[in-house]
Protein backbone atom coordinates (compact mmCIF):
# COMPACT_ATOMS: atom_id res chain seq x y z
CA UNK A 1 0.00 0.00 0.00
CA UNK A 2 1.45 3.39 -0.94
CA UNK A 3 2.63 5.32 2.12
CA UNK A 4 0.45 8.35 1.31
CA UNK A 5 -2.70 6.21 1.18
CA UNK A 6 -1.71 4.56 4.46
CA UNK A 7 -1.28 7.94 6.13
CA UNK A 8 -4.67 9.08 4.84
CA UNK A 9 -6.36 5.95 6.21
CA UNK A 10 -4.65 6.41 9.58
CA UNK A 11 -5.85 10.03 9.74
CA UNK A 12 -9.41 8.96 8.95
CA UNK A 13 -9.22 6.28 11.64
CA UNK A 14 -7.94 8.79 14.21
CA UNK A 15 -10.78 11.18 13.37
CA UNK A 16 -13.34 8.42 13.81
CA UNK A 17 -11.86 7.47 17.17
CA UNK A 18 -12.07 11.07 18.34
CA UNK A 19 -15.68 11.33 17.14
CA UNK A 20 -16.59 8.27 19.20
CA UNK A 21 -14.61 9.39 22.26
CA UNK A 22 -14.30 13.20 22.15
CA UNK A 23 -12.71 13.45 25.61
CA UNK A 24 -8.94 12.96 25.44
CA UNK A 25 -7.53 11.21 28.50
CA UNK A 26 -4.91 13.94 28.88
CA UNK A 27 -6.51 17.32 29.47
CA UNK A 28 -5.20 20.17 31.56
CA UNK A 29 -7.42 20.60 34.63
CA UNK A 30 -5.27 22.77 36.91
CA UNK A 31 -3.19 25.96 36.56
CA UNK A 32 -1.12 27.70 39.26
CA UNK A 33 0.59 31.07 39.36
CA UNK A 34 1.09 34.03 41.72
CA UNK A 35 -0.33 32.19 44.72
CA UNK A 36 -3.57 31.30 42.91
CA UNK A 37 -4.57 27.88 41.67
CA UNK A 38 -7.41 27.55 39.16
CA UNK A 39 -8.89 24.15 38.41
CA UNK A 40 -11.82 22.38 36.77
CA UNK A 41 -11.27 19.07 38.58
CA UNK A 42 -14.90 18.51 39.54
CA UNK A 43 -18.07 17.37 37.72
CA UNK A 44 -19.17 19.98 35.17
CA UNK A 45 -15.91 21.95 35.22
CA UNK A 46 -15.03 23.67 31.95
CA UNK A 47 -12.30 26.24 31.28
CA UNK A 48 -8.95 26.83 29.64
CA UNK A 49 -6.78 29.24 31.58
CA UNK A 50 -4.52 31.29 29.33
CA UNK A 51 -2.73 33.38 31.96
CA UNK A 52 -2.65 34.22 35.66
CA UNK A 53 -0.96 37.47 36.66
CA UNK A 54 -1.36 38.75 40.19
CA UNK A 55 -5.09 38.83 40.82
CA UNK A 56 -5.95 38.71 37.09
CA UNK A 57 -7.10 35.53 35.37
CA UNK A 58 -7.49 35.31 31.60
CA UNK A 59 -9.63 32.35 30.61
CA UNK A 60 -11.85 30.99 27.87
CA UNK A 61 -14.54 28.34 27.67
CA UNK A 62 -13.46 24.94 26.33
CA UNK A 63 -15.59 24.22 23.26
CA UNK A 64 -13.93 20.90 22.43
CA UNK A 65 -16.10 19.13 19.84
CA UNK A 66 -18.61 21.98 19.48
CA UNK A 67 -19.13 23.22 15.92
CA UNK A 68 -20.41 26.70 16.88
CA UNK A 69 -19.61 29.35 19.49
CA UNK A 70 -21.16 28.47 22.85
CA UNK A 71 -20.85 29.87 26.33
CA UNK A 72 -20.74 27.20 29.06
CA UNK A 73 -17.85 27.47 31.52
CA UNK A 74 -17.13 26.68 35.18
CA UNK A 75 -13.92 26.93 37.20
CA UNK A 76 -12.78 27.39 40.78
CA UNK A 77 -10.02 29.49 42.30
CA UNK A 78 -7.99 28.42 45.35
CA UNK A 79 -5.96 30.82 47.46
CA UNK A 80 -8.52 33.56 46.86
CA UNK A 81 -9.12 34.66 50.48
CA UNK A 82 -9.17 38.45 50.71
CA UNK A 83 -8.13 38.92 47.08
CA UNK A 84 -9.98 40.89 44.43
CA UNK A 85 -10.14 38.61 41.41
CA UNK A 86 -10.32 40.12 37.93
CA UNK A 87 -11.52 37.45 35.48
CA UNK A 88 -11.57 38.15 31.75
CA UNK A 89 -12.66 35.90 28.87
CA UNK A 90 -10.83 35.95 25.55
CA UNK A 91 -13.53 34.23 23.49
CA UNK A 92 -16.67 36.35 23.11
CA UNK A 93 -18.99 37.38 25.93
CA UNK A 94 -19.91 34.24 27.90
CA UNK A 95 -20.89 36.06 31.12
CA UNK A 96 -24.67 36.30 31.40
CA UNK A 97 -27.03 39.10 32.31
CA UNK A 98 -26.79 38.53 36.08
CA UNK A 99 -23.04 38.08 36.05
CA UNK A 100 -21.53 34.73 36.93
CA UNK A 101 -23.07 32.28 39.34
CA UNK A 102 -20.73 31.81 42.32
CA UNK A 103 -20.39 29.36 45.15
CA UNK A 104 -18.41 29.81 48.36
CA UNK A 105 -19.01 26.26 49.61
CA UNK A 106 -17.59 23.99 46.91
CA UNK A 107 -20.75 24.06 44.79
CA UNK A 108 -23.32 23.18 47.44
CA UNK A 109 -25.13 26.53 47.18
CA UNK A 110 -25.05 29.25 44.53
CA UNK A 111 -25.85 32.91 44.07
CA UNK A 112 -25.59 35.43 41.23
CA UNK A 113 -22.86 38.02 41.43
CA UNK A 114 -25.29 40.52 39.83
CA UNK A 115 -22.39 42.60 38.59
CA UNK A 116 -23.37 44.77 35.61
CA UNK A 117 -26.78 43.11 35.79
CA UNK A 118 -28.61 43.25 32.49
CA UNK A 119 -25.50 43.20 30.30
CA UNK A 120 -23.83 40.22 28.67
CA UNK A 121 -20.08 40.68 29.10
CA UNK A 122 -16.62 39.15 28.87
CA UNK A 123 -15.36 39.99 32.39
CA UNK A 124 -16.24 40.21 36.06
CA UNK A 125 -14.59 41.27 39.32
CA UNK A 126 -15.11 39.61 42.70
CA UNK A 127 -13.57 40.29 46.11
CA UNK A 128 -13.39 37.02 47.96
CA UNK A 129 -14.18 37.15 51.71
CA UNK A 130 -11.18 36.96 54.00
CA UNK A 131 -12.29 33.64 55.50
CA UNK A 132 -13.02 31.86 52.19
CA UNK A 133 -10.08 30.24 50.40
CA UNK A 134 -11.91 28.72 47.43
CA UNK A 135 -14.55 30.27 45.21
CA UNK A 136 -16.27 28.56 42.30
CA UNK A 137 -17.64 30.48 39.32
CA UNK A 138 -19.92 29.29 36.50
CA UNK A 139 -21.87 30.67 33.58
CA UNK A 140 -25.06 29.27 35.13
CA UNK A 141 -26.11 27.39 38.26
CA UNK A 142 -25.13 23.73 37.75
CA UNK A 143 -27.31 20.65 38.14
CA UNK A 144 -25.24 17.48 38.45
CA UNK A 145 -25.64 13.82 39.30
CA UNK A 146 -25.18 14.69 42.99
CA UNK A 147 -28.26 16.94 42.80
CA UNK A 148 -30.28 14.07 41.33
CA UNK A 149 -29.07 11.77 44.09
CA UNK A 150 -30.14 14.34 46.68
CA UNK A 151 -33.63 14.41 45.12
CA UNK A 152 -33.89 10.63 45.34
CA UNK A 153 -32.69 10.74 48.95
CA UNK A 154 -35.44 13.21 49.84
CA UNK A 155 -38.03 10.76 48.49
CA UNK A 156 -36.34 7.52 49.56
CA UNK A 157 -38.81 4.77 50.33
CA UNK A 158 -41.73 6.39 48.49
CA UNK A 159 -43.89 3.51 47.26
CA UNK A 160 -44.71 5.25 43.96
CA UNK A 161 -41.07 5.93 43.00
CA UNK A 162 -38.77 3.48 41.24
CA UNK A 163 -35.35 4.76 40.26
CA UNK A 164 -33.06 2.89 37.93
CA UNK A 165 -30.77 2.97 34.93
CA UNK A 166 -31.96 3.56 31.38
CA UNK A 167 -28.65 2.50 29.81
CA UNK A 168 -24.95 3.24 30.08
CA UNK A 169 -23.28 6.13 28.30
CA UNK A 170 -20.41 5.90 25.84
CA UNK A 171 -17.99 6.27 28.73
CA UNK A 172 -19.80 3.68 30.83
CA UNK A 173 -21.68 6.01 33.19
CA UNK A 174 -25.14 4.91 34.33
CA UNK A 175 -27.84 7.05 32.71
CA UNK A 176 -30.49 7.58 35.37
CA UNK A 177 -34.22 7.22 34.97
CA UNK A 178 -37.11 7.42 37.41
CA UNK A 179 -40.62 6.07 37.13
CA UNK A 180 -43.50 7.38 39.23
CA UNK A 181 -46.91 5.76 39.59
CA UNK A 182 -48.77 3.17 41.58
CA UNK A 183 -50.64 1.48 38.74
CA UNK A 184 -47.88 0.91 36.20
CA UNK A 185 -49.30 -0.33 32.89
CA UNK A 186 -52.86 0.16 34.21
CA UNK A 187 -52.47 3.95 34.48
CA UNK A 188 -54.56 5.68 31.80
CA UNK A 189 -51.93 8.35 30.99
CA UNK A 190 -48.20 8.34 30.33
CA UNK A 191 -45.81 11.26 30.66
CA UNK A 192 -42.25 11.16 29.35
CA UNK A 193 -40.14 14.06 30.57
CA UNK A 194 -36.51 14.58 29.53
CA UNK A 195 -33.78 17.11 30.23
CA UNK A 196 -30.17 17.80 29.25
CA UNK A 197 -30.26 16.77 25.60
CA UNK A 198 -27.84 19.70 25.57
CA UNK A 199 -25.79 19.00 28.65
CA UNK A 200 -24.93 22.60 29.61
CA UNK A 201 -28.63 23.52 30.02
CA UNK A 202 -28.63 22.90 33.74
CA UNK A 203 -31.51 25.04 35.06
CA UNK A 204 -33.95 22.71 33.29
CA UNK A 205 -32.94 20.02 35.78
CA UNK A 206 -34.42 21.95 38.71
CA UNK A 207 -37.72 22.35 36.85
CA UNK A 208 -37.75 18.57 36.40
CA UNK A 209 -37.10 18.16 40.14
CA UNK A 210 -40.11 20.34 40.96
CA UNK A 211 -42.40 18.43 38.63
CA UNK A 212 -41.36 15.08 40.11
CA UNK A 213 -41.73 16.36 43.68
CA UNK A 214 -45.28 17.49 42.88
CA UNK A 215 -46.10 14.06 41.46
CA UNK A 216 -44.78 12.43 44.65
CA UNK A 217 -46.50 14.81 47.08
CA UNK A 218 -48.73 13.45 49.85
CA UNK A 219 -51.68 15.64 48.85
CA UNK A 220 -54.65 15.31 46.50
CA UNK A 221 -52.65 16.45 43.47
CA UNK A 222 -49.82 14.02 44.20
CA UNK A 223 -52.21 11.14 44.76
CA UNK A 224 -53.91 11.92 41.44
CA UNK A 225 -50.56 11.77 39.65
CA UNK A 226 -49.66 8.49 41.32
CA UNK A 227 -52.98 6.88 40.43
CA UNK A 228 -53.62 8.27 36.95
CA UNK A 229 -50.17 8.68 35.34
CA UNK A 230 -47.24 6.43 34.56
CA UNK A 231 -44.43 9.00 34.57
CA UNK A 232 -41.00 8.24 33.12
CA UNK A 233 -38.20 10.80 33.61
CA UNK A 234 -34.71 10.90 32.10
CA UNK A 235 -32.82 13.75 33.79
CA UNK A 236 -29.47 13.54 31.94
CA UNK A 237 -29.87 12.53 28.30
CA UNK A 238 -26.25 13.54 27.63
CA UNK A 239 -24.83 12.04 30.80
CA UNK A 240 -21.16 12.13 29.81
CA UNK A 241 -21.44 15.76 28.77
CA UNK A 242 -23.08 16.75 32.06
CA UNK A 243 -20.28 15.26 34.14
CA UNK A 244 -17.43 16.22 31.78
CA UNK A 245 -18.58 19.85 31.54
CA UNK A 246 -19.18 19.89 27.78
CA UNK A 247 -21.15 22.46 25.87
CA UNK A 248 -23.31 19.72 24.32
CA UNK A 249 -25.11 22.11 21.98
CA UNK A 250 -23.73 21.71 18.47
CA UNK A 251 -21.64 18.64 19.29
CA UNK A 252 -20.03 17.12 16.21
CA UNK A 253 -21.20 15.28 14.18
CA UNK A 254 -24.60 15.98 15.73
CA UNK A 255 -25.73 16.53 19.29
CA UNK A 256 -28.12 14.47 21.41
CA UNK A 257 -30.92 16.94 20.68
CA UNK A 258 -30.77 16.04 16.97
CA UNK A 259 -30.27 12.30 17.35
CA UNK A 260 -33.76 10.94 16.67
CA UNK A 261 -33.37 10.39 12.92
CA UNK A 262 -31.99 7.24 11.32
CA UNK A 263 -29.69 5.25 13.62
CA UNK A 264 -29.00 7.08 16.87
CA UNK A 265 -25.35 7.85 17.61
CA UNK A 266 -25.72 7.91 21.40
CA UNK A 267 -26.78 5.11 23.77
CA UNK A 268 -29.15 7.44 25.65
CA UNK A 269 -31.23 8.48 22.64
CA UNK A 270 -31.18 4.96 21.22
CA UNK A 271 -32.48 3.62 24.55
CA UNK A 272 -35.30 6.18 24.67
CA UNK A 273 -36.38 5.30 21.14
CA UNK A 274 -36.30 1.60 21.92
CA UNK A 275 -37.99 1.70 25.29
CA UNK A 276 -40.80 4.22 24.88
CA UNK A 277 -43.06 2.41 22.36
CA UNK A 278 -43.05 -0.77 24.46
CA UNK A 279 -43.61 1.19 27.67
CA UNK A 280 -46.64 2.98 26.21
CA UNK A 281 -48.39 -0.21 25.17
CA UNK A 282 -51.01 1.85 23.34
CA UNK A 283 -51.66 4.36 26.12
CA UNK A 284 -51.85 8.10 25.41
CA UNK A 285 -48.67 10.02 26.17
CA UNK A 286 -47.45 13.57 26.69
CA UNK A 287 -43.78 14.11 25.87
CA UNK A 288 -42.13 17.07 27.59
CA UNK A 289 -38.54 18.04 26.78
CA UNK A 290 -36.91 20.69 28.99
CA UNK A 291 -34.18 22.99 27.65
CA UNK A 292 -32.44 26.30 28.24
CA UNK A 293 -32.10 28.79 25.36
CA UNK A 294 -29.34 31.19 24.27
CA UNK A 295 -27.40 33.15 26.88
CA UNK A 296 -29.34 36.46 26.72
CA UNK A 297 -31.63 38.70 24.70
CA UNK A 298 -34.89 38.26 22.83
CA UNK A 299 -36.61 34.90 23.42
CA UNK A 300 -33.92 34.02 25.95
CA UNK A 301 -35.07 35.84 29.07
CA UNK A 302 -38.54 34.41 29.39
CA UNK A 303 -39.99 30.91 29.65
CA UNK A 304 -41.60 29.69 26.45
CA UNK A 305 -42.76 26.69 24.46
CA UNK A 306 -41.15 25.97 21.10
CA UNK A 307 -44.05 25.76 18.67
CA UNK A 308 -44.54 22.58 16.64
CA UNK A 309 -44.79 22.56 12.86
CA UNK A 310 -47.66 20.06 12.99
CA UNK A 311 -50.87 22.11 13.37
CA UNK A 312 -52.63 19.51 15.53
CA UNK A 313 -49.74 19.35 17.98
CA UNK A 314 -49.36 23.14 17.86
CA UNK A 315 -53.00 23.52 18.87
CA UNK A 316 -52.41 21.27 21.88
CA UNK A 317 -49.40 23.40 22.84
CA UNK A 318 -51.68 26.44 22.82
CA UNK A 319 -54.10 24.58 25.11
CA UNK A 320 -51.32 23.74 27.54
CA UNK A 321 -49.94 27.28 27.39
CA UNK A 322 -53.30 28.79 28.33
CA UNK A 323 -53.63 26.39 31.26
CA UNK A 324 -50.03 26.91 32.40
CA UNK A 325 -50.32 30.70 32.43
CA UNK A 326 -53.35 30.39 34.73
CA UNK A 327 -51.53 27.86 36.94
CA UNK A 328 -48.44 29.88 37.82
CA UNK A 329 -48.18 30.64 41.54
CA UNK A 330 -44.40 30.83 41.92
CA UNK A 331 -41.97 33.66 41.24
CA UNK A 332 -41.12 32.73 37.65
CA UNK A 333 -43.53 34.26 35.12
CA UNK A 334 -44.93 32.44 32.11
CA UNK A 335 -46.99 34.12 29.41
CA UNK A 336 -48.52 32.00 26.67
CA UNK A 337 -48.11 34.94 24.32
CA UNK A 338 -44.34 34.52 24.62
CA UNK A 339 -44.40 31.06 23.05
CA UNK A 340 -42.46 30.82 19.78
CA UNK A 341 -44.66 29.59 16.90
CA UNK A 342 -43.08 27.49 14.19
CA UNK A 343 -41.78 29.68 11.39
CA UNK A 344 -40.83 32.48 13.81
CA UNK A 345 -37.31 33.64 14.70
CA UNK A 346 -34.97 30.61 14.89
CA UNK A 347 -37.85 28.08 14.96
CA UNK A 348 -37.81 27.15 11.27
CA UNK A 349 -37.02 24.08 9.20
CA UNK A 350 -33.43 25.22 8.70
CA UNK A 351 -32.78 24.96 12.45
CA UNK A 352 -33.56 21.24 12.33
CA UNK A 353 -31.52 20.43 9.23
CA UNK A 354 -28.88 18.65 11.32
CA UNK A 355 -31.25 15.92 12.49
CA UNK A 356 -34.48 15.31 14.39
CA UNK A 357 -35.27 16.19 18.01
CA UNK A 358 -37.35 14.23 20.48
CA UNK A 359 -40.40 16.47 20.04
CA UNK A 360 -40.60 15.75 16.30
CA UNK A 361 -39.90 12.08 16.86
CA UNK A 362 -42.53 11.79 19.60
CA UNK A 363 -45.11 13.45 17.39
CA UNK A 364 -44.85 10.45 15.04
CA UNK A 365 -45.95 8.04 17.80
CA UNK A 366 -49.62 7.11 17.37
CA UNK A 367 -50.16 7.41 21.14
CA UNK A 368 -48.87 10.99 21.33
CA UNK A 369 -51.44 13.60 22.43
CA UNK A 370 -48.94 16.41 22.97
CA UNK A 371 -45.20 16.77 22.40
CA UNK A 372 -43.62 20.02 23.51
CA UNK A 373 -40.33 21.68 24.37
CA UNK A 374 -40.16 24.29 27.13
CA UNK A 375 -37.19 26.65 27.31
CA UNK A 376 -36.09 27.78 30.80
CA UNK A 377 -33.69 30.78 30.89
CA UNK A 378 -30.28 30.36 32.48
CA UNK A 379 -30.40 33.40 34.74
CA UNK A 380 -33.26 35.84 34.18
CA UNK A 381 -36.95 35.46 33.35
CA UNK A 382 -38.55 38.83 32.63
CA UNK A 383 -36.57 40.49 35.41
CA UNK A 384 -36.86 37.62 37.90
CA UNK A 385 -33.67 35.82 38.91
CA UNK A 386 -33.53 32.09 38.29
CA UNK A 387 -32.59 29.93 41.27
CA UNK A 388 -32.96 26.24 42.06
CA UNK A 389 -35.93 26.93 44.34
CA UNK A 390 -37.64 29.21 41.83
CA UNK A 391 -37.17 26.65 39.07
CA UNK A 392 -38.50 23.86 41.28
CA UNK A 393 -41.58 25.96 42.03
CA UNK A 394 -42.14 26.42 38.31
CA UNK A 395 -41.90 22.63 37.96
CA UNK A 396 -44.69 22.34 40.53
CA UNK A 397 -46.77 24.87 38.56
CA UNK A 398 -46.10 22.86 35.41
CA UNK A 399 -47.30 19.68 37.13
CA UNK A 400 -50.55 21.42 38.08
CA UNK A 401 -51.05 22.56 34.48
CA UNK A 402 -50.34 19.11 33.04
CA UNK A 403 -52.78 17.55 35.50
CA UNK A 404 -55.54 19.93 34.40
CA UNK A 405 -54.66 19.33 30.73
CA UNK A 406 -55.02 15.56 31.18
CA UNK A 407 -58.23 15.87 33.19
CA UNK A 408 -59.77 17.99 30.45
CA UNK A 409 -58.71 15.74 27.58
CA UNK A 410 -61.26 13.19 26.40
CA UNK A 411 -59.74 9.80 25.70
CA UNK A 412 -61.20 6.99 23.60
CA UNK A 413 -63.29 4.57 25.63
Amino acid sequence: MPIILLLILLAIYAALVMACNPHPAERTVSWEEAGLRVDIAYPGGNAIVEAISGDEIRVRQDQRDTDQWWFHWSFQVHGAAGRTLHCRFSDGKPVGVRGPALSLDQGRTWQWLEQQAGDQSNAFVFRCPDDIDTVRFAMGIPHQQTDWQALLARHAGHPALVSGVLCHSRQGRPVEQAQIGRNGPAAPWCLLVTARHHCCEAMAGYVLEGLLAAALAADDHGRWWQEQVDLLAVPFVDKDGVEEGDQGKGRRPRDHGRDYLGESLYPETAAIRQRVPDWLAGRPVIVLDLHCPWIAGDYNQHIYQVGAEDPVNAAQQVRLGTILEASVTGPLPYRAGNDLPFGTSWNTDSNYSGGCGIRRWANTLPECRLATTIEIPYADAQGVALSPDAARHFGTDLAQALQRYMRETDLPA
